[in-house]
């Protein structure tokens, strides 16, 4: 089984802020060394059985087809980057710190053993600062895993989102945009983990004042289909307050003028008396022989 790796110089300091690389030691294939050991902790293989997974897993769903790829490529190569785990209490077993995809795909695979780095050192806070950071830099969580992972680094490590940003490889936008994900109600971020809406309609249904139009916005986009740029529109017009009764009569009423003016080939002019019903149209003529026409026409018609 090949157990290759990437190991940089120097990365035996503690710096989370760099991911894994941070904690794997220096010195790992010195010949000099007996097999499997390295300066700082060893790595060698464990027995699949007696890792259990990290309580504090960030993923909450592994797609079952991607699992079975990775399998298949163990299966043929072998697990090319070792998982990092830590010993458990009792010193029987394992917890996981970083690896659950090619832990599962290996036991997939048929492996009974997975190569590791096993490193006591980690702390309980440290563990889920590198599970939370590993899975974020690999930008496979779905938009609400991703949003809640942005979250805990947040609350739970007093980091700003600018320093998440720089953990993870993004720009501070891109994690305060996910992180306002969460202000949705529930049965928007339903939707968003079915995939039946991405993060763009999501981001678009942030702007409804409230749960009322939300819920008739996503209703329209679910049975629509409707993009995120006309999701945008559609929760800006409705958002538009109605025109007042006398601005639409007036628009009416100039319709109106429009459709006479159209009929009878002069200028027509429609007058309304105030807030009443009443009113009268008047129709302009530049001659006699253009009267004539226009009482020709009305008599026609």
């Amino acid at each position: 089984m090949s157990t290759r790796t990437s190991a940089p110089r120097g990365a035996a300091g503690r710096g989370l802020g760099r991911g894994l690389a941070a904690l794997i030691p220096d010195g790992v294939f010195d010949e000099s060394l007996p097999a499997g050991q390295a300066p700082g902790g060893p790595l060698q293989q464990v027995p699949i059985d007696r890792v259990r997974p990290n309580p504090e897993q960030p993923r909450m769903r592994f797609s079952a087809g991607a699992l079975e790829q990775l399998a298949e490529s163990i299966r043929n190569h072998g697990v090319l980057t070792p998982i990092l785990v830590r010993r458990d209490a009792d010193g029987q077993g394992y917890v996981l710190i970083a690896g659950e995809r090619r832990l599962r795909a290996a036991g997939l695979a048929g492996l009974e053993t997975v190569p590791a780095w096993v490193r006591d050192d980690v702390s309980d806070r440290e563990q889920l600062e590198i599970a939370l950071v590993e899975n974020l830099q690999r930008e496979d969580l779905d938009p609400i895993e991703t949003a809640e992972a942005y979250k805990r680094l947040i609350d739970e490590f007093g980091l700003t989102q600018a320093e998440v940003a720089r953990k993870v490889g993004k720009d501070r936008a891109t994690v305060a945009n996910a992180v306002r994900l969460l202000k949705l109600p529930e049965f928007a971020l339903a939707e968003l983990r079915r995939g039946r809406i991405s993060a763009g309609h999501a981001k678009a249904l942030l702007a409804a004042p409230d749960d009322a139009m939300l819920r008739v916005v996503l209703r329209e986009v679910l049975r629509n289909d409707l993009s995120v740029r006309a999701t945008e529109r559609l929760v800006a017009r409705l958002q538009r307050p109605p025109k007042p009764r006398n601005e639409a009569v007036r628009q009416a009423i100039a319709h109106l003028a429009d459709r006479l003016t159209r009929a009878v080939g002069s200028r027509v002019r429609v007058e309304q008396k105030g807030r009443s019903r009443k009113g009268r149209v008047i129709i302009e003529y530049s001659g006699e022989d253009e009267l004539q026409r226009i009482v020709a026409r009305l008599e026609g018609a």
